[in-house]
């Protein structure tokens, strides 16, 4: 019965469903965890609004966005210096 429903051809699409799947749930959990605005138990939510502007900016800061904050916008850097560059 299985082998009717689950053909090789739609693996591809099960790896991309998966895949997406998988980046909900990481942004789900990153904004659950990490988020200075998300408060899950009570006495955070009666907190109200906070002005904690230093946790928020370390929220935003994050490591990824450290690392690729100096590097050009480029997909394939060295293909384009190669077409770009004069010889």
């Amino acid at each position: 019965m299985a082998s009717k429903w689950v053909r090789p051809e739609v693996y591809p699409l099960f790896a991309a469903t998966g895949v997406a799947i998988g980046i909900c749930a990481f942004s789900l959990l990153r904004n659950i965890t990490g988020n200075p605005e998300v408060r899950v138990n009570k006495m955070g939510r009666a907190a109200g609004v906070l002005e904690n502007h230093e946790e928020g900016r370390r929220y935003a800061e994050h490591g990824l966005r450290a690392y690729v904050q100096d590097k050009t916008p480029e997909i394939m850097p060295g293909i384009n210096k190669f077409f770009t560059s004069p010889k």
